[in-house]
């Protein structure tokens, strides 16, 4: 396989392992919900980045599953999708026309090498579609950068704490923290100095982004937006990560006693009530992560948006323990499952027997087809 196959195809293992492993993340919520773990955010979250990872790592697990079965060590072991399905269908688990099939089973392999060639108007528009959609996401994320840039940069140098640089901006009505090569960066609007439970508040919350790693994984994740931009599980997939560190961290700040759950709660109010005034920059500037925005599609909804979520759950202040220990237990069978999906749906690498018999009965399926037609013309003349 040349390399632009092997990115191509990686590239699209990518997407179909997006899209099943959110489905399969989502039945793993639904069974701590039911477990009466549904407050373990931090346990989620970390779910989500494993399995974010081994999404990211699956071209080298088919790497590692194809050197296996090269050197005889997996040989007789096939857990390929494909082969399962036309093993299924030669065995006459359901009827249909053998090139019809053919056609579909290769339907995968014929538009890879569409879009290699860019031949016909389907992979044309494909191609076409994903150009623009790229380079409006890398342009978006450039000049959100800058002013992310600009914003940090202008703001007024207040306190260093090791590689932590807190600054004062004019230019926010959010708090927020950002990193740049080796520093670290919290951001805090100047209306807030006059208010010192409310800039306790959003002192604690982003120094708690920062002891959790979420910066690097915001970076990480808006720097693949445009990559994957069009498929919707990556999307709420993002959207499921920022909603579950924000209350992952509201709930590690309160376990620590320092902070009243009033004044945390008027806090997150009293922030959010500010960017509803449309704060353009804070809209634009990414990647960073702050201590609330305003959800304008949903605030006045039947949920009241996740600002209410986030209340709830800070009312409620339960931090399950032994999070470890469930991790573990939630994570073996998880991953496995990826690891499974993600040589599952690799493209055959040889023709098996099982492919070669769908060949065999194809060309015989044709060649009866020939004989009849020939056949019936005889018999005419």
């Amino acid at each position: 396989m040349i390399a632009g196959e092997a990115l191509l195809d990686a590239f699209i293992n990518a997407n179909i392992l997006f899209l099943l492993g959110y489905a399969l993340w989502f039945g793993v919520r639904a069974a701590m919900t039911g477990l009466g773990l549904g407050h373990a955010y931090g346990t989620q979250l970390k779910l989500l980045n494993a399995v974010f990872v081994a999404i990211l790592c699956a071209p080298f697990v088919a790497l590692a599953f194809a050197v296996l079965q090269g050197t005889g060590m997996t040989r007789g072991v096939n857990v390929n999708l494909s082969d399962m399905v036309v093993s299924y269908y030669l065995n006459g688990g359901f009827e249909m026309n053998s090139s019809q099939f053919e056609g579909l089973v290769l339907a995968r392999d014929t538009f890879l090498l569409d879009l290699l060639n860019g031949q016909g108007a389907v992979a044309q528009t494909f191609i076409a579609l994903f150009l623009v959609g790229f380079c409006v996401g890398v342009l978006r994320l450039a000049y959100s950068v800058f002013c992310l840039w600009r914003i940090v940069s202008s703001g007024y140098s207040w306190r260093r704490i090791g590689r932590i640089r807190i600054r004062v901006s004019d230019r926010t009505l959010v708090p927020f923290s950002t990193r740049g090569w080796r520093n670290y960066y919290v951001v805090l609007p100047s209306q807030s100095l006059g208010r010192y439970e409310e800039l306790q508040v959003a002192l604690a919350h982003e120094f708690q982004h920062i002891r959790q790693g979420d910066l690097e994984w915001e970076v990480l994740m808006e720097a693949l937006k445009p990559f994957f931009f069009f498929n919707p599980a990556y999307r709420g997939w993002k959207r499921r990560v920022e909603h579950l560190r924000e209350l992952n961290c509201d709930s590690a700040v309160l376990s620590l006693g320092r902070i009243q759950i009033r004044a945390y709660c008027d806090s997150l109010l009293s922030v959010c009530q500010r960017t509803l005034r449309r704060d353009r920059a804070m809209v634009l500037a990414v990647p960073k992560v702050t201590l609330v925005t305003a959800d304008r599609t949903s605030l006045f909804g039947r949920n009241g948006g996740f600002l209410a979520q986030r209340i709830q759950s800070i009312l409620e202040a339960r931090r399950p323990s032994h999070q470890r220990l469930i991790f573990a237990m939630l994570a073996i069978p998880l991953l496995s499952a990826i690891v499974l999906m993600t040589v599952a749906i690799q493209s055959p690498g040889d023709w098996s027997h099982d492919r070669l018999m769908l060949s065999t009965v194809v060309n015989l399926d044709r060649m009866d087809e020939i004989n009849r037609l020939s056949t019936f013309g005889r018999v005419r003349n």
